[in-house]
């Protein structure tokens, strides 16, 4: 069941109920829109903790690149990430479904980016029964591993901003989330796009986290089955977009298969790019 919407933000005392038990949570100082706290329907939610707890807090109103920009400086002090959020075609899926599974920044933590890649990268090409890795040339059967960190004259911030001025729509709706970081956000706010690639979304969101401290990625929208990140520091030469080609690959096979269908293709397309976008299937 879905929390009925309210006529203004949280009472300050209620934007703790966001953060988990124990923990300093702030309050956001920005004047907010009418919006509601949204609960995990308890047939998606996997543990009773995150049932009893708001998942985020969901503005009623099309999403606004100028609210998404003050929030996203606040993080430091209200350790609410913004999030410009799609919903599906009808009923407001996810979000305002509560179609959520959420899980913790510990989950994120027992994962190491480059372990989930591989992993990833021998699980795909095993089933296939053949030796053809030509679609992902100039690599093979086994992962070339983490592509050096990118360079930037601009902050991941600064880049942020500008796409969620860019991409902000009458579509989507503003959410907050308790997160220290945007990756962390996939998880807690129990978003499952990548269902039918991870059952788990907390693996994705150590690659994200590993693609922040390398690329200056961070989330800035997410949809029903899609993502969207600004990144400060994309490569910026063709062999360094294959290696970046490959780890996206393993994160989201769609984009290159169901795509240009090599990696050598999709490399061309991400290269000196501000901006990753994601869709599975």
């Amino acid at each position: 069941m879905v929390d009925q919407p309210s006529t203004t933000a949280p009472p300050l005392d209620d934007w703790g109920s966001l953060f988990p038990e124990g923990t300093a949570g702030g309050t956001p100082s920005t004047p907010l829109p009418t919006g509601r706290l949204i609960l995990p329907d308890e047939s998606f939610a996997r543990t009773v903790a995150s049932r009893s707890r708001p998942a985020l807090w969901l503005g009623d109103d099309a999403a606004d690149a100028e609210l998404w920009s003050r929030l996203h400086a606040e993080h430091p002090t209200s350790g609410l990430w913004p999030l410009i959020l799609e919903t599906a075609e009808h009923g407001g899926l996810p979000w305002e479904t509560g179609e959520l599974a959420p899980e913790t920044v510990s989950d994120v933590d027992r994962f190491d980016a480059a372990r989930v890649m591989a992993a990833i990268w021998a699980e795909w090409l095993e089933p296939a029964g053949s030796t053809d890795t030509s679609h992902l040339e100039p690599f093979d059967s086994t992962f070339p591993g983490l592509a050096p960190a990118g360079t930037s004259p601009r902050t991941a911030g600064e880049v942020a901003d500008w796409y969620a001025d860019l991409i902000a729509s009458e579509s989507a709706r503003l959410g907050l989330v308790a997160a220290p970081r945007s990756a962390d956000a996939l998880a807690v706010i129990g978003w499952m796009g990548p269902v039918n690639h991870s059952e788990h979304t907390a693996p994705m969101a150590a690659v994200v986290r590993s693609w922040e401290d390398r690329f200056g990625a961070r989330v800035v929208r997410i949809g029903f089955d899609t993502l969207d990140l600004s990144v400060a520091a994309p490569p910026t030469t063709i062999e360094h977009a294959e290696q970046v080609a490959a780890e996206h690959w393993t994160f989201c096979p769609d984009n290159i298969d169901q795509g240009p269908g090599t990696l050598r293709d999709y490399a061309e397309e991400i290269l000196g790019k501000n901006s990753w976008s994601f869709w599975w299937d």
